[in-house]
């Protein structure tokens, strides 16, 4: 691989010759611009806004442009006599554990290698020092003409770097948060968890780039001519979605695609329902109590009824047969 920097890591009085080298490489597929009416390439051309002429590269320079827009010329001149110390050296401030590095600051990321057969011994002492002490090297560097910092960390038996944004170039995500009050049921995470385990670890070698994959093969079919089927958009985003549906659904289908045969989800799911079901649901439920303690009381009065109206009868036929008898006896009276 070839270098992009060489220099030195000043590790306390040690120093170790290193040469930079880019840990990373992009695989996107780049495009030109092009007429698209006769397929010409576009191409852009310097040009100095005051003449209206084309400048060679041989007479660029730069400036910094003042708030009023006047132009300050600075020379590479200017930049080499500036008191910098890592123009040449990779100087480590201090070690400190991973955790204390925030992800949000780390950029581009560099392999060092040992440069030369005296650097071996030294480069070899750091490793093995990054590797014992579980930490990471804190440094500074310059980098394409400014002051960066790194982290250097051990990969396999090579000492690698990443870049770091300084502390003050990370935005604070003031704003961005949800503003509304949220309240997460213990159902909806065991669900979320569940979904966590299911999904469980993945092998990072086995994941590519499908979009890439799908414009080289639709760069390939155009060259040979072939016209390739639109693909369906995917759908969904943006709805509105039964949470706990969703998280069940998720899980399920995560077990499918490990092929477990009992994909079935332990936690409870709860339906979600307008509230005017809901309302509708409890003034049922309350009139149906109303009716379930009123039937004892019901039936009671009505047991009561009954009787009064058994004794009522039952002093009727009495009075009756009284009477009947009274007459018998007055006509035997008579009689006699």
């Amino acid at each position: 691989m070839r270098s992009i920097w060489n220099g030195a890591i000043s590790f306390g009085l040690v120093s170790i010759p290193i040469k930079l080298v880019n840990a990373t490489e992009s695989r996107s597929v780049s495009f030109r611009q092009i007429h698209t009416q006769d397929g010409g390439r576009i191409r852009y051309r310097k040009v100095c806004e005051l003449d209206d002429q084309e400048v060679p590269q041989a007479e660029i320079g730069k400036a910094y442009e003042d708030a009023d827009g006047t132009m300050i010329p600075i020379t590479d001149e200017d930049l080499a006599s500036l008191p910098l110390p890592t123009t040449k050296t990779i100087d480590i401030v201090a070690f400190v554990p991973a955790s204390e590095i925030d992800p949000l600051q780390i950029d581009g990321a560099y392999y060092l290698a040992a440069n030369g057969v005296p650097a071996a011994k030294p480069y070899t002492l750091l490793r093995e020092a990054l590797k014992r002490s579980k930490k990471v090297g804190l440094a500074k560097f310059a980098l394409r003409g400014r002051e960066r910092l790194g982290m250097l960390r051990v990969v396999d038996d090579v000492i690698a770097m990443h870049g770091l944004l300084w502390p003050d170039e990370v935005r604070r995500p003031e704003g961005v948060a949800p503003e509304t009050d949220v309240t997460i049921r213990d159902a909806e995470l065991d669900l979320a968890d569940a979904l966590m385990d299911t999904l469980g670890d993945v092998d990072l070698d086995s994941l590519h780039d499908d979009y890439r994959q799908a414009v080289e093969e639709l760069i390939a079919a155009k060259a040979e001519g072939v016209e390739l089927e639109p693909q369906p958009a995917p759908t969904g985003g943006g709805r509105v979605i039964d949470l706990m549906a969703a998280l069940e659904s998720s899980v399920r289908a995560a077990k499918e695609a490990r092929g477990d045969e009992a994909a079935e989800v332990s936690a409870p799911v709860t339906e979600l329902k307008s509230r005017k079901k809901a309302a509708a649901k409890k003034t049922a439920s309350k009139e149906a109590a109303k009716k379930t303690a009123a039937g004892p009381a019901a039936k009671k009065a009505a047991a009561k009824k009954t009787a009064a109206a058994g004794s009522s009868k039952a002093a009727s036929s009495k009075s009756s047969a009284k009477k009947t008898a009274a007459k018998k006896a007055a006509a035997r009276k008579r009689a006699s």
